[in-house]
Parts: C-alpha cells; structure tokens; sequence
C-alpha cells in the first residue's frame, strides 16, 4: 500500500487559490456526498479530506501538479452515478468533482460533431444531437443524470450498444489532464488514424487512472426517419434468452434487445406505481427496430412477431414506449428500493452462453439463499445481476456476497466472459482482477499505469492494486 501525505492548512490554501475557495469543501458531512457512488456497501466508502470543483482544465491541471508535488491522491467524478464504486477515493485526499465544467460548446449539425465539457448530462447531449436532427448514440440506463466523462471514463454501453456501440464508438476525440498535470487532447476529426498508439481509446474505459477527461469531440449520426418499439412477452426466462440468438440470426438488425426477468418488471413495476403488460407471469424481451423506410419497418416488426411467437411468446405488442422504458431505466432504483443492502453485477458473456449463463447464476443465487434480480443487454451478452440479500443475515453478507461473487465470477471466465461489460472495475472489483484476470495483461495494465503516473496519485485502488 502507497503511503500518501494528508492534506494540510498549506495544501487547502492553495487549492483555494487555484479555483477560489467557494469551490473548496472541507465540513465532513457535505463531504460525506463524495465518498461514494451509487454502491451501497459500506466497505466502499471512504470519506476524502476535501472536494474541489474546477471550471478549466487549466486549474484541474494544477491541481494535480500540486497533487503531485505533495503526494496526494485525487479521485476525479462525474455525477456519482457509478456501479462500481470508481468514483470513492479509496486514499482518502482530493475528490476532483467536474459538475461545474458542464458546457456544451458546439454542435456543428453540418459536420455532424459535438463539443461537449465533461460535466454535461448525457441527456442534454443526447437532446441537443435531436434538435440539431442528429443522433447521439450512447444511450445508458442512467442518462438522466450521468455524465458524459463518466460515460467515456468507463467506456458506458447502454441500450443501443447492440446497434451502435458503446461509448468509445461515439467519440472522436478527448481533452485529457494526464495524471502529472499536462494538458492535450488525443483523438481528432479523423475517420482513421496510424500514426502511433491509439492513445484516446487507451484513457477511454479506464477509468480515471491515466488521465482526467475534461473535454470530448462527440460523433453525431443520422436521425432514423422510422423507429417502432415491440415487447415479447413469455412465460419463462428461457424462452425468452432462447428467442434473443434467434433473433440476431435473423438479422432483424435491433437498435436494441433488452431482457427483463419477471422479478424485475415487478418491482419496476411496484417502484414506478405503474401497470405492466403481464407483469404477473411475464419475462420481456424489449426490442426497438428503426428503419429509414416504412414498409421495410413493417416487414421488420412482422418478422420479429413469427420469431418470437415461434419460441413461445405469450404476445408481441406495440407497447406504451415510454412506461415499458421506463420500468427499463427504473430498475436501479427499483432495486435499492426493494433492499438496500445488495451488489449490482454486469458480468458480459458470448450471446451463444447467454442461455446457459442464465441458468446458473439463478442456480447459484439460490444456492446460497440469495434472491436475484435481473435484466440484461441480451444483444450483446451483458448481464446486469442485481444479488438482493435475501435471507442472508446482516452480520453475514459480506463474506456470503464474496462467495457469491467468486462463484459466478469463476463460472463467468470458464465460458469466456468477463466481469464487467460496461460499469467497470472501480475499487469494487479491484481484487477480483488479480484473481481472474490473465496475470500478463494485468502486468502490462499496471506498468502502463506505472509509466504515466509514476506518483500512482490519480484515483488509486481502481481497476487493479499497484505493489
């Protein structure tokens, strides 16, 4: 473990020089906000000595050269909405927030690009692309209030990453503050690049660890001119995962393709004070097709209507878009209402397991008397496990979630997954990558880390431990 110095009278004054001292939080129970994100496990809170919240690059570029000078570590934050408890400052010191850099600086609707700070909401990202009749593709379950650098820090996925990838897909280029203080942007307005190391791809999905995103050039695309959301609604879960390859085999070509356990769409159904289709007895399969022709929609949704009636649908509806994604995008919340003490998992796994992977992390939640909960981007394989403490008694739910855990993560790898598709590693899962990641690559991931941050000063304990 990296000894760090605390940050002293000194240290506070000149943060407060660099970005004034309305912008300096010190009083313990504001600062108790940013000692976390949305995990609600109490051994991944940990409170910082102060928060910081920068308006430039230039003054988070020295706040991290004085960072570096006195050997305190510097936990950078979007909005909080993290599942993996990345944005806790695990060392203590500086939370480095970026809600106040939150300007959207251009749309060029003729070039089809954005220029956003990183503290704006995915959602006015996305609302902007459509009033310039574009599309911003990335589209997270927690676009309402995420950030875009958050999104990009982690390399978010969402409900459309089946169609259109995920984040690192919609950009074009970062302004980055590197981990000793410089100032550059990697990327550009460049279709294709071989001119070096890919090093805007290398930052994005990493969390915070090699540099603090503070700017990003946004890809725009085309509006569909059609789109039509249809729910499939089945009996069992496994209908419903057997449909999914089907599905893509056919090439019906889904925007998106999500999965709702009936666990799931009850309490989103309960949490939203809402009434579900069959949200008694169904499993949903929610899938959005567009099209830029309206016949070729319709041959679309008829296609998708055979498949899944084929493989045991109780019905294939065109639902209230806006309640059925909705109960999607509540599930989080519908989760922590049901039981706070729980672990959110977003383990990815090759489309051909899905069925399979289903099946047994039921049977291993059961196994230990855990209750789960789950809906997934059955598209591209990426499994979100909501373990609910069950009849798991208080006292021991933090050694029965570890063998939990190690169970599913164990069964994860056998088949080719990975632990993560889109929420990241965070402090969460740091421990668990030096038990099944590939030892090589952990090697190069830590020397790179190493490399470029020579002090291990930004956002230690994330991802992976350093010796």
């Amino acid at each position: 473990m990296k000894a760090y110095n605390k940050i002293n009278e000194a240290v506070l004054v000149s943060l407060q020089a660099i970005v004034g001292e309305k912008n300096v939080v010190t009083d313990a129970d504001k600062l108790v906000t940013y000692s976390q994100d949305e995990v609600t496990d109490s051994r991944y809170q940990h409170l910082p000595e102060a928060a910081v919240f920068p308006e430039t690059a230039e003054q988070v570029a020295e706040i991290i050269k004085l960072a570096n000078r006195e050997l305190i570590p510097v936990t950078p934050r979007g909005a909080g909405t993290g599942l993996a408890a990345g944005a806790a400052p695990i060392y203590g010191g500086i939370v480095l927030g970026l809600e106040k850099m939150n300007k959207i600086l251009e749309v060029n609707a003729e070039n089809m690009y954005m220029v956003v700070e990183a503290g704006v909401k995915t959602q006015d990202v996305q609302t902007a692309a459509k009033e310039a009749g574009l599309l911003y593709a990335g589209d997270p379950s927690s676009g309402d209030n995420c950030f875009i650098g958050g999104n990009i820090a982690t390399n978010a996925g969402g409900n459309k990453a089946i169609k259109y990838g995920t984040t690192r897909q919609q950009v074009y280029a970062i302004e980055i503050v590197t981990p000793t203080g410089e100032i550059t942007e990697l990327g550009g307005l460049l279709n294709k690049s071989t001119s070096g190391y890919s090093l805007e791809q290398l930052v994005i999905g990493s969390e915070g660890t090699l540099g603090i995103i503070t700017k990003a050039t946004l890809k725009l695309i085309p509006l569909p001119q059609y789109k039509m959301d249809l729910l499939a609604v089945f009996p069992d879960a496994e209908a419903a995962i057997d449909t999914v390859f089907k599905l893509l085999k056919a090439g019906v070509d889904p925007t998106s393709l999500e999965y709702m356990d009936n666990g799931a769409v009850k309490i989103c159904a309960r949490y939203l004070k809402e009434s579900l289709p069959h949200q008694q007895d169904g499993n949903y399969l929610i899938i959005t097709i567009e099209t830029n022709d309206e016949d070729a929609l319709d041959d679309k949704a008829v296609q998708i209507d055979e498949i899944c009636n084929a493989n045991g649908a109780i019905a294939t509806l065109v639902p209230d878009s806006k309640k059925i994604w909705a109960a999607r995008k509540a599930f989080g919340d519908a989760v922590r209402e049901e039981s706070y003490i729980h672990s959110s998992e977003d383990m990815v796994v090759p489309v051909k397991h899905l069925p399979h992977a289903m099946k047994e992390i039921a049977a291993i939640c059961a196994k230990h008397s855990a209750v789960g909960r789950t809906v997934a981007h059955a598209g591209d394989g990426n499994i979100h496990l909501n373990i609910l403490q069950g009849d798991i008694p208080a006292e021991a739910w933090p050694t029965k979630i570890d063998e939990i855990l190690e169970e599913l993560l164990a069964f994860t790898y056998r088949i080719g997954g990975k632990m993560s598709g889109e929420h990241g590693i965070g402090s969460k899962r740091a421990k668990w990558m030096h038990k099944f990641a590939d030892p090589v690559q952990l090697k190069m991931m830590q020397a790179i880390k190493k490399a470029v941050d020579p002090n291990l000063i930004l956002n230690p304990g994330t991802v992976f431990l350093m010796e």
